[in-house]
């Protein structure tokens, strides 16, 4: 199941997404983007540095500049190795020397830069001492939409992470519930993702009988029993590229209103989808979603948004939620999940990965949306 590997991103690749973003940037009236160690860096240069620390690394990109990757010498090894490397220029530092003070010469000294969330604000202090009429604004903010529309290479990885997923579904459903702890249930379903190919789990929810009433609960030590709804949530990174997807099963038979419940949310779920198409607003996919829990009466328990983006992280922009009205563009990818939860009883939460095509949805998740019994 883990099947060939996917053909690397090339130089040609990343450059094309460093000139694409740093378009944008201009395009939203910023001087630049300063982008440090994290997804947006992996995504636009294919170099992951070797490890976290204190030490200044950064890519600065501007409309009409050469990308430059600052980087500690020690690091410049690495970084030259990159995928995209050939695509930019690298400056190193050494220790004892002023890693703002070669920053600031590449940049505008009245600028305003989108700058990617997970930077340290150690090294956003740093460079405003330095250049004190600089202005900085999260990436997500700037940006929402920098990563959100995918390639085909891109998402023909997101469909082998769907499928890795589905067929985890399709082997735990055949597992024993009744009788273990949720913790084991998590185990197996952790090992069953690397199983078939993941490199890296990101959640395993398991939240049996009143815990799944937590949308977020973490699979702990209470004893599945015979009669319990069970949530499973569970998702992580394949080749890059994550996963995500939930099902909801039941030890034995359900009862009328478990039933009740669970058909809701499947036609929530249904409508959600199909309420996907270019030029909808990302609130009309929570709308089409909320609308079908709110008439059934279950409102109240609907206590999340109906979905989050999905790309080089399993939780990104865009976010199906009201409010937002930014536009749904051939490429997208994101989740469709709603779910009703009720206090101290149950929850059921059923979540598919969607893209937007050129005349609507294409559901990356094809397990059944039926209520499974498991033993």
């Amino acid at each position: 199941m883990t099947g060939t590997a996917p053909a690397s991103f090339t130089a040609d690749d990343y450059k094309a997404r460093m000139e694409r973003a740093a378009r944008q940037a201009a395009d939203a009236g910023l001087a630049g983007l300063l982008v440090a160690p994290g997804p947006d860096m992996v995504w636009l240069t294919g170099y992951t540095p070797p490890a976290v620390t204190e030490r200044l690394t950064l890519l600065v990109l501007a409309a009409g500049r050469e990308p430059v990757l600052v980087v500690p010498t020690l690091e410049a090894p690495d970084a030259e190795r990159a995928a995209g490397a050939s695509a930019l220029a690298l400056r190193d530092w050494t220790d004892g020397k002023d890693p703002y003070a070669a920053t600031a010469a590449l940049l505008d000294a009245e600028g305003r830069f989108g700058v990617s969330d997970n930077a340290w604000a150690l090294h956003l202090l740093g460079l405003q001492q330095v250049l004190p009429r600089t202005a900085y604004v999260s990436l997500t903010e700037a940006l929402p939409m920098l990563r959100a529309v995918k390639d085909p290479a891109e998402l023909d990885r997101l469909a082998a992470a769907g499928a890795a997923a589905d067929a985890t579904f399709e082997e735990i459903r055949n597992v024993a519930f009744a009788g273990r702890l949720e913790s084991e249930v998590a185990a197996d379903l952790a090992a069953l993702l690397r199983r078939f190919g993941h490199s890296q789990v990101d959640f395993t929810i398991v939240a049996s009988g009143p815990n799944g009433a937590n949308p977020h609960h973490e699979a702990g030590n209470r004893r599945i029993g015979r009669g319990d709804m069970v949530v499973l949530d569970f998702g992580g990174l394949k080749d890059g590229y994550g996963s995500d997807t939930s099902r909801t099963v039941h030890v034995g038979e359900p009862t009328e209103e478990e039933r009740r419940v669970h058909d809701v949310v499947r036609a929530a779920q249904e409508a959600g989808f199909r309420a996907v198409r270019p030029g909808a607003a990302c609130q009309d996919v929570d709308r089409a979603a909320r609308a079908v829990i709110a008439d059934a009466g279950y409102g109240e328990y609907f206590i999340h948004r109906t979905g989050h983006g999905i790309g080089v992280t399993t939780h990104e922009p865009p976010y199906m939620i009201e409010g937002e009205e930014q536009p749904l563009v051939p490429g997208m990818c994101f989740s469709v999940e709603p779910g009703v939860y009720l206090p101290g009883r149950f929850g059921v939460r059923i979540e598919d990965i969607v893209t937007v095509t050129e005349d609507g949805g294409r559901r990356l998740n094809g397990t059944t949306r039926e209520m499974v019994i498991v033993d």
